[in-house]
Formats: structure tokens, sequence, C-alpha cells
């Protein structure tokens, strides 16, 4: 089985820069979008195949989450309860017959660090959410989770320290996952693989000299990890200033 994520930042404008030629060549099995920053109505995508499922955001051309699936899920959950996370169509959950998949796009902590209280509390209630389905059958995360865990994931780790996405409080908090029962299986697959990164600012000639961040995961349970068949980040698709990461399972 195949599984793709991709914050396409923007996918009106994705779809104009080649999304759909991606999309039909990986063929994945499940194909996990965030950042869609539309509303119902506003984009018909014909995918003969696929099941689709759209977590909106209220505010127009902000944030929100889509899921497209060969396979028909038992059950789709929007958001985790919480008014705030519902608003801003950041969490689609789907419930299959051997897991649960989560696809998450992680509020950004802004970069004078504003939103970093509510970035937190996010988080713990994320982790616990996570911790509640396991329970029941094991989990794959995935999204935009707005951090680099560790410094081989940015190019330029000492001079980002404290920023946005790189502060010792979210970093602490996807060790919390990790601990907790959970595998990045990327680093699983390639624990020392420096300079891959899935996200790159804008800025001139940055994306050319891979100056970038690690910031978009799948994350597994830990009772996965014996069906895990690799992992990858699809850094040379354009787009978006994210790439896709893949995750194949058996």
């Amino acid at each position: 089985m195949k599984l793709v994520s991709w914050n396409v930042n923007g996918l009106r404008a994705c779809v104009k820069k080649g999304f759909l030629d991606y999309f039909h060549e990986v063929d994945a099995d499940i194909f996990c979008i965030q950042e869609t920053k539309l509303q119902e109505g506003q984009i018909s995508l014909e995918l003969e195949g696929y099941h689709q499922f759209w977590n909106y955001a209220l505010k127009k051309g902000y944030s929100g989450t889509a899921v497209f699936t060969k396979i028909e899920p038992l059950s789709v959950k929007y958001g985790v309860g919480t008014d705030e996370s519902e608003a801003e169509g950041r969490i689609l959950t789907l419930e299959f017959a051997e897991f649960f998949l989560v696809n998450v796009y992680t509020p950004n902590s802004q970069r004078d660090l504003a939103r970093i209280g509510y970035r937190l509390e996010w988080e713990e209630r994320i982790l616990e959410y996570l911790q509640e389905l396991n329970a029941v059958k094991p989990v794959i995360l995935c999204g935009d989770l707005n951090v680099a865990h560790q410094e081989i994931d940015l190019r330029n780790s000492k001079s980002n320290i404290g920023n946005s996405g790189f502060t010792d409080e979210e970093r602490g908090k996807m060790t919390a996952l990790l601990s907790e029962g959970f595998v990045d299986s990327y680093r699983h697959f390639y624990p020392n693989q420096e300079g891959a990164y899935t996200w790159w600012s804008y800025m001139n000639k940055v994306r050319e000299r891979n100056i970038g961040w690690r910031i978009d995961y799948f994350i597994v349970s830990e009772s996965m990890k014996n069906r895990l068949k690799n992992a990858d980040i699809h850094c040379e698709i354009l787009g978006s200033d994210h790439c896709p990461v893949v995750l194949e399972i058996q």
C-alpha cells in the first residue's frame, strides 16, 4: 500500500502547476493534502476510483485538509472535538480495517512565536487523541507538522535555534510523541541521511541550493514498524513550497 502526503500551499494554484500529473503518476492508494486554501465548491477534481473527503477552514483562503482514497473508510472524523481545530480544518481522521489515518496540518507558532501557546496546547491534545486511537488499533499520522525535530532535519540549524518550527518546546513535543510508541518512518529507514528536506523558503535560489527543512512526516505506531517497506521524499516535485512525502507499507 502506498500513501502520499503533500502540503500543496493552495490546491487551486498547485493544480495549475502540475498537481494532477503527479497525482496520477504516483498512483497512491491514499493521498493526503494540507493547506488546501479553499471552500466547498471552489474546485472540482475528477479523481476516478477515489473517495474524496474534505475539511474546509471557515476562513477563506486558509488552511484546510483533504484525503483521496481508493479504499473506502469505515468512518471519517473532522477535527478532534475542539472548536478552533474544527474551524481551521486542520485534522481529518479516516478509520480503515487495520489502522487509523490521521491527516494533520499543524498550526505554525508564527515568526514572532505569537501562537506558541496555542501550538503547544494543540500538541498536547493531538498526543492524547493519538494515544486514544492507538489503544484501539494502529495509527498512521501524516502531514505538515511544522517542526524540524533534530538538527539533521534542517540546513541551518544553529542560526534557527529558537525560531518558529525549531524551538526547544516544539521539538520537545515531537520527542514526547515518539517516546509514546510512535516511529518517524523516514528516520526509521534513513537515520543519518542529511539534506533530506520537504520545505524551502520562496526566497531566491533557496530551493536550488537545498536550504530547507524536513517538516512533513509519516509517523506510525510502533506496532506497525514491521510492516514498513519504504519511506521517501519526492523533492523533485514542484508546485508548492513543500514537496510530497511517501510511505509504503505491507
